[in-house]
């Protein structure tokens, strides 16, 4: 467990349940949560998103720093919104509580010309937590994110394999990377305060 250091979810990619896993730990972990750029969507946020799934009382939901109207990447979102992202204006929230941050999309993610969410996470001084699901590629994808990770020097806890199982995937992604396989949380039909509590059991941290 990283302790009070923020942990920092992060995808292999677009959709792989990154929110879905917020939520779950944020319930089981009864933490802060912090989006700190959202992209589009505003009147159902991730924010509000895991908001709606958290039954505990502790959590306490920080506003974004980067609020943006268009749902694309968020270099493109604030361009498009006459914006450009700080990274400097991207700044922690006071709490003593356990603090999880959502990123948008992927490590590679553009945040403005020059800075990746990746440069964010080194920035914030964050343990990742990578989010993985199994699709035709998704090898491909985690070992990158893996490989990306490591070569900043970014500590990651584990991974949390989030859908279908695919035991050849799955056994090939943490022999080959050595990451610790935190859980395995699978797809439910319908998604509701009581499953994000008993998904929270699927996961060791």
């Amino acid at each position: 467990m990283a302790g009070k250091q923020p942990l920092f979810i992060t995808g292999i990619g677009t959709d792989v349940g990154k929110t879905v896993i917020s939520a779950i730990l944020v319930e089981k972990l009864k933490a802060d949560y912090w989006k700190p750029v959202q992209a589009g969507d505003l009147s159902n946020s991730d924010t509000m998103k895991v908001q709606a799934l958290v039954s505990n009382n502790v959590s306490v939901f920080h506003p974004e720093s980067y609020r943006l109207t268009r749902p694309y990447s968020p270099h493109k979102a604030a361009d498009l919104d006459d914006i450009t992202i700080d990274l400097e204006n991207i700044r922690l929230p006071q709490t003593e509580n356990q603090l999880l941050i959502e990123g948008a999309g992927g490590l590679m993610v553009p945040l403005n010309d020059y800075s990746l969410v990746i440069d964010l996470i080194k920035r914030l001084g964050a343990v990742v937590i990578l989010v993985s699901k199994n699709y035709l590629g998704s090898i491909n994808h985690t070992l990158l994110s893996a490989a990306a990770l490591r070569q900043y020097g970014i500590p990651v806890a584990g991974i949390i394999f989030n859908g279908a199982m695919d035991i050849y995937s799955e056994s090939y992604i943490l022999q080959y990377t050595g990451l610790t396989l935190l859980g395995r949380v699978p797809e439910y039909n319908v998604l509701s305060k009581q499953t994000v509590i008993e998904a929270g059991n699927l996961i060791k941290l």
